[in-house]
């Protein structure tokens, strides 16, 4: 069966999802959806994704959105067919992991997003963005950076020894701040958190995405 993945190559989310599904094997069909047009407030796009915004998925009958969802259950889909086990073998290496994909989503995500919005967004729209908003939020990452810098002195990954989604799910967000958000100091600057994101932003399926990016 082909994974229908509607969504935009350079947008966070749907690089996510393409990634996971790359990371354990699944086939795919990536169906553009443009964020810069009204495409996906399109009738047809909203049946699948009701508040009109990018990525969803069809796996058959089956349709899901939010790029969290998607990987939770390709990496579920993964290990119920003997595949690639990218979610954690215990209880507590699953509660793991899950933890620090909830700290993905509350503590590091909302400061970058916003920093994507008033750098990059909003210019394309012929907005000015404002800079001291994007400081504070600098400020503010700087002290989530330095949890993520004691947590991976004590692990190679962020759920434990293995690559797994809670590293997944970083990979967009912290390419931003290495690359057009021009931040990568706040990365560089904590030897485990480079070490970490050199190793995770060298795998073959984030590589494989980017590439479709470009």
């Amino acid at each position: 069966m082909v994974v229908k993945v509607y969504g935009a190559t350079y947008a966070a989310c749907p690089q996510r999802v393409l990634t996971c599904l790359f990371e354990l094997g699944f086939q795919f069909e990536l169906v553009p959806i443009d964020l810069q047009s009204a495409e996906q407030k399109k009738p047809q796009f909203l049946l699948r994704q009701p508040f009109g915004q990018v990525p969803a998925i069809e796996d058959g009958d089956f349709k899901l959105f939010e790029s969290r969802a998607i990987i939770r259950y390709y990496a579920a889909k993964s290990i119920s067919q003997g595949g690639t086990n990218i979610l954690g073998d215990t209880l507590e290496e699953r509660a793991l992991v899950e933890q620090w994909v909830e700290v993905e989503v509350n503590n590091y995500n909302p400061l970058i997003y916003t920093m994507v919005l008033q750098l990059v967004i909003l210019p394309q729209q012929g907005q000015v963005g404002d800079m001291e908003l994007v400081r504070d939020c600098k400020g503010k990452l700087e002290k989530v950076l330095d949890v993520y810098e004691d947590r991976l002195s004590k692990s190679k990954y962020l759920g434990g020894e293995r690559f797994t989604i809670a590293d997944m799910t970083h990979l967009p967000n912290t390419r931003f701040l290495m690359e057009e958000g021009g931040m990568e100091d706040l990365i560089k600057r904590r030897k485990n958190l480079h070490n970490w994101w050199i190793d995770i932003s060298s795998r073959p399926s984030w590589q494989k995405v980017m590439d479709l990016r470009n």
